[in-house]
């Protein structure tokens, strides 16, 4: 896994096997994560690498960070819940999403536009991180393994993904991950699945494909 942003910027993430190749996600949108970056930095966060993202924080907290999807990237605010959406700008990573909230781009021209507006957003997400504020998270229908919510405390790449699963599919993995007696099983499952749902891959969603 990428562990500095310079290596992001060349190669992507290393995720999985396209990084360090033309096909790695990162290159489809490279002018305006670069864009994005410079805006970032301006407004005083200090920049980082983790979950081989670039990441940005305010006293060691984490603030948002950097991603790249096969149909956009953006600027993903961990507490993004908490900002004034006024501009109806920020958008949740999926139905279910309580945290998370992500500002969107496509298009260089985008980022030129609403260069104002980012910067008022980041401004405002640095503020609730002095003020220390907390969102607060609603109870699921199923429970979440405690493996799984030790893995998304070091991995909100994977939290978001997860979150952004319909709900049939979050239950089709919560019960699955669940199920092992044994915590390293439980952990194990986990493990094997990242990729899938990184990938918005429901549990059965393979099974499904290959009996048609």
């Amino acid at each position: 896994m990428t562990s500095n942003v310079e290596t992001y910027f060349n190669e992507g993430c290393n995720r999985c096997s396209l990084g360090g190749t033309h096909g790695c996600k990162v290159h489809n949108w490279i002018e305006i994560l670069q864009a994005l970056r410079h805006i970032i930095l301006e407004c005083g966060l200090t920049e980082t690498c983790k979950w081989g993202v670039p990441c940005y924080t305010y006293n060691n907290n984490n603030v948002i960070m950097l991603s790249a999807y096969k149909n956009f990237c953006c600027i993903s605010f961990f507490k993004g819940a908490l900002l004034s959406n006024d501009r109806d700008l920020l958008v949740a990573p999926g139905a279910n999403s309580q945290a998370a909230r992500l500002l969107k781009f496509t298009k260089i021209d985008q980022v030129k536009q609403l260069k104002q507006s980012i910067k008022s957003y980041i401004y405002e997400a640095i503020e609730i991180e002095k003020q220390g504020l907390k969102v607060s998270f609603k109870t699921q229908p199923e429970p979440l393994p405690g493996e799984l919510l030790e893995i998304f405390e070091t991995d909100p790449l994977l939290k978001s993904a997860f979150e952004a699963l319909t709900p049939g599919r979050q239950r089709g993995y919560i019960l699955y991950f669940s199920a092992p007696k044994q915590s390293k099983t439980r952990v194990s499952r986990i493990e094997k699945c990242t990729q899938n749902i990184l990938h918005g891959i429901g549990l059965h969603d393979n099974y499904k494909a290959k009996k048609r």
